[in-house]
Parts: structure tokens; C-alpha cells; sequence
């Protein structure tokens, strides 16, 4: 009897040894792939219809034009954006209308929807506008984008230019744009 149990604790000990070690799994770790369409390092150029509602020059009034603009993200997050704006200002008072010329930069904020392909941000910045009267001013707003490819977007936003001296003459106003935008 103890010959059959030394032989048995003998062969438990060896099979015991011979299973140790690390178990091969044949399973593969997939990473699925970044599908979100805004991305870092990443060019943008716009196009869109501008509208203008406020004071210009100590009239109020507004107005349409056209708009086209280039951005830069340096990360899917930040980035910097200059664009023109050109149409014509109708003051609501003592008629005769008006070519203005509105060049902006910005830093632009966004906080991408990856899956629902929407980025709404924020812009701040300033620049010019020329026209009876030229004058530097400051700029905010915000906007949103949807993606409708990795390089076709859609876009609305909607900054406040305000600046003006008593010598400049007053200057606050909307500035709505809606557009397409092209990233690449």
C-alpha cells in the first residue's frame, strides 16, 4: 500500500510540475480604430453666407454678404481661424447702403461628439472692419459643426464684434454665419 501511494504522490508531483507555467491563450486583442472625423493637425477651409445686425458707423441697421475663412487645429480641441467678410450694411434710418469689409482671427475652442459627429465651440479674437469708417475691434462667440464625411462639414455660428471710439464712431453688432466647411 505504501509503494502504490509513494507511486501515486510520484506521478500527482510530476504532473503537477509539468502543468505550471503560463497559459497560451490564442485570443488577439483588437483595437477598433479612431473613426471620430474632427482631428489634430488638421486644415479647414470655409465658405458660408454672413449676416450683419447692429451698429455701424452710429447707424443701425444690417445687412448680407458673403464670408470665406481658413482654420488650423493644432489638437482635436484648439485652434486658429482667420476669415473675411464682405457685403453691404443698410442703416434703418436715412437710407443709402454701404460696402463693409470684416477681416477676424480667432482662437477656437471645440469639444468633438465623436459619435454623433458634432463639435460645438467657442471663438474669441478680434480684428478690422472697413467701410465710411474704419475701426479695430474684439470678438466673441460660439458655433457648432456636423460632419457629414471626415472632410465635408456643415457649419452655423454666431459672433459679437464690438469696438469703436468717439472719433470711430460706434461699433457693436451680430455677426451670423451658416456655411460648409472643408477639413483636411
Amino acid at each position: 500500500m505504501k509503494k502504490t501511494l509513494s507511486i501515486i504522490a510520484l506521478v500527482l508531483a510530476t504532473a503537477s510540475v509539468s502543468m505550471a507555467g503560463q497559459a497560451v491563450s490564442s485570443k488577439k486583442v483588437v483595437v477598433a480604430p479612431d473613426d471620430c472625423r474632427f482631428r489634430a493637425n488638421e486644415w479647414q477651409v470655409d465658405t458660408s453666407v454672413v449676416g450683419a445686425g447692429g451698429i455701424y458707423n452710429n447707424k443701425s441697421g444690417g445687412g448680407v454678404g458673403g464670408n470665406l475663412g481658413i482654420n488650423y487645429f493644432f489638437t482635436k480641441f484648439i485652434g486658429v481661424g482667420l476669415d473675411d467678410s464682405i457685403g453691404g450694411f443698410w442703416p434703418t434710418h436715412n437710407g443709402g447702403g454701404q460696402a463693409v469689409d470684416s477681416l477676424q482671427a480667432d482662437l477656437l475652442v471645440r469639444y468633438p461628439i465623436c459619435a454623433w459627429n458634432l463639435a460645438p465651440y467657442l471663438m474669441v479674437g478680434g480684428g478690422a472692419s472697413w467701410g465710411t469708417a474704419s475701426q479695430g475691434d474684439g470678438n466673441i462667440g460660439g458655433g457648432i459643426e456636423y460632419r457629414v464625411t471626415p472632410n465635408v462639414g456643415l457649419f452655423a455660428d454666431c459672433r459679437w464684434l464690438y469696438g469703436g471710439a468717439n472719433n470711430t464712431g460706434q461699433f457693436s453688432m451680430a455677426l451670423p454665419r451658416v456655411g460648409l466647411r472643408f477639413a483636411f
